[in-house]
């Protein structure tokens, strides 16, 4: 962690604004609630309980998550295709399982909505693993999480679509 990065998370784009240092003890209830427990107790009970430094963690909202307008954008140009094809085939290169993306994004296709264990028993992976690779494909637009399991976005359909266009078609359209 550090002052200035940023993350996404479900709420959109954060950006870490200061890390401090701070004795548990000082934890009090105002403390709690802008970190969303009722009350400094709860707080420490979340901690572990060993000799690990607390930090306190200043957060600032900084925007909407960029995936989402992304997933939206199912108008793809032929560089488009181009560049997640790249992309995906480079993720495919640098499995420790093999090509996968086709294979995860015609399934979520084929099955939308069912839960990440059935879906990664289904390719005989780890669902930890399988979640990990599904997240490399949220990141680049394709797939989007529901409550339960995923479905693919507006974008990852189109390019599904492309990929199955004869080679002659592919340039109308895009």
């Amino acid at each position: 962690m550090r002052v200035g990065s940023t993350f996404t998370s479900s709420a959109g784009v954060v950006e870490i604004t200061s890390v401090q240092p701070v004795d548990p003890s000082e934890i009090g209830d105002d403390d709690a609630a802008r970190a969303g427990f009722s009350s400094a107790a709860a707080v420490l009970s979340k901690l572990r309980k060993n000799d690990d430094q607390v930090f306190r963690i200043g957060l600032r909202w900084v925007g909407p998550d960029p995936r989402i307008a992304l997933r939206e954008d199912a108008e793809l140009s032929e560089d488009d295709v181009a560049d997640l094809t790249t992309r995906l085939d480079r993720l495919d290169a640098h499995s420790t399982h093999g090509p996968w993306t086709r294979a995860v994004l015609e399934m979520i296709s084929r099955r939308p909505a069912v839960v990440s264990t059935e879906l990664a028993a289904e390719l005989g992976r780890p669902r930890a693993d399988f979640k990990l690779d599904v997240r490399k494909l949220k990141k680049l637009g394709l797939t989007h999480s529901l409550e339960v399991g995923y479905e693919l976005s507006p974008r990852g359909r189109a390019l599904l679509e492309r990929w199955d266009q004869p080679p002659a078609e592919q340039g109308s359209g895009g």
